[in-house]
């Protein structure tokens, strides 16, 4: 093969790392203070929880998950195992406007009195209705226990965990479910969440540009040699 043949080849690796870096699909998360004002049956009581949600892609749409880093509001009495059953809501945002509920497992250890009250994980299925970047967002926490139901809700506006480049069913608006991740095509995007996430993908698309870089470099330097 020809030192010219070499070096195209190598340019057009090049060019591929550069494709496979511009189509990485795009992510943005970040834990988000979320200031809740819950309306408890002894009265108003408030609480900051920060909160991270992440999105696995599932089939058709997204497994979402709704972590508390802290307690929100607390019980006068104790809550006993299994006691307390918690689920909220998730503001979606940007190029789709709704909400997805989300749930979790009851309380899997005694709770004492007036400590506050750690939320398990909650998670649920959004499925894309429309294409663009979504935004995701805390929404109201509802806790039921002892017959009892308490609603907390932000005060504070919190600002998006979560914004993801979504695809609608068709690539268009249709509100029907069925989309596929955003990027080159369909399981480009097996796992979103956590910023770092995006940053791998992109990562992986730079490393194949710098490998095709360092392919046109040492073609270069070995070229002349050869021909000699």
């Amino acid at each position: 093969m020809s030192y010219q043949k070499r070096t195209a080849l190598a340019l057009a690796a090049a060019a591929a790392g550069s494709v496979v870096l511009t189509a990485a699909p795009t992510a943005h998360a970040a834990v988000v203070d979320v200031d809740y004002q819950c309306q408890t049956p002894i009265g108003p009581k408030g609480a900051v929880s920060p909160i991270d949600i992440k999105a696995v892609r599932s089939g058709a749409g997204y497994k979402l998950t709704m972590s508390f880093r802290k307690g929100v509001s607390s019980s006068p009495v104790e809550l006993g195992k299994g006691a307390m059953n918690p689920s909220a809501v998730i503001e979606l945002g940007g190029a789709e406007k709704g909400k997805v509920p989300v749930s979790g497992p009851p309380n899997a250890e005694a709770i004492p009195a007036n400590t506050p009250i750690k939320i398990n994980d909650l998670t649920g299925t959004y499925t894309p209705g429309k294409s663009g970047k979504v935004t995701f967002t805390a929404g109201v926490l509802t806790i039921k226990a002892l017959g009892t139901t308490t609603t907390c809700t932000p005060r504070n506006n919190p600002g998006p965990s979560l914004e993801l480049d979504v695809q609608g069913a068709g690539g268009g608006g249709s509100q029907s479910g069925g989309g596929s991740g955003s990027g080159a095509g369909a399981g480009e995007l097996p796992k979103t969440g956590p910023l770092d996430s995006a940053l791998a993908l992109g990562t992986l698309g730079g490393t194949v540009l710098l490998t095709g870089a360092a392919g046109v470099l040492w073609l270069t330097r070995r070229g002349p040699r050869s021909a000699g």
